[in-house]
């Protein structure tokens, strides 16, 4: 099992329920939704390694502190991640200070990656603090 595999810590079901009711607000953000070759790539996926790949692609893309093209880091399709990433404002480092009060300028520690990562998956389905290997098997 790696470091990976467990929902991270942060993101509880009432914290989750108050960031979903208020990027529901938003007329951006509440417009997306996966597409059907998004949401059976997720299906055929699961959970688990939607979840690898969405600690990939923060780590690589939203991590650093001064991500390459922050702005314009994340597509807008092409994998169910990103879509969710969008969905959820964790698509750049100014969305994430907008909408998470997280700091650009300087690396996402630890926590916050895995904040990042539980806001995504919980986009996703996975359930806020639950833990995405677990496929209920």
């Amino acid at each position: 099992m790696s470091d990976h595999d467990a929902q991270p810590p942060g993101l509880t079901r009432e914290a989750w329920d108050d960031l979903r009711a208020r990027l529901a607000r938003s007329r951006f953000r509440s417009r997306f939704r996966l597409n059907e070759r998004d949401a059976a790539y997720a299906a055929n996926q699961g959970i688990p390694t939607l979840c690898t790949h969405a600690y990939e692609f923060v780590g690589a893309r939203l991590a650093p502190a001064i991500p390459k093209n922050d702005g314009r880091q994340t597509p807008m399709r092409g994998h169910p991640v990103f879509v969710a990433q969008h969905a959820t404002a964790t698509c750049c480092r100014g969305c994430l200070h907008k909408w998470h009060r997280i700091p650009a300028g300087r690396p996402l520690s630890d926590d916050e990656v895995g904040y990042a990562v539980a806001v995504i998956m919980a986009w996703l389905g996975a359930p806020p603090g639950g833990d995405p290997s677990d496929t209920g098997d």
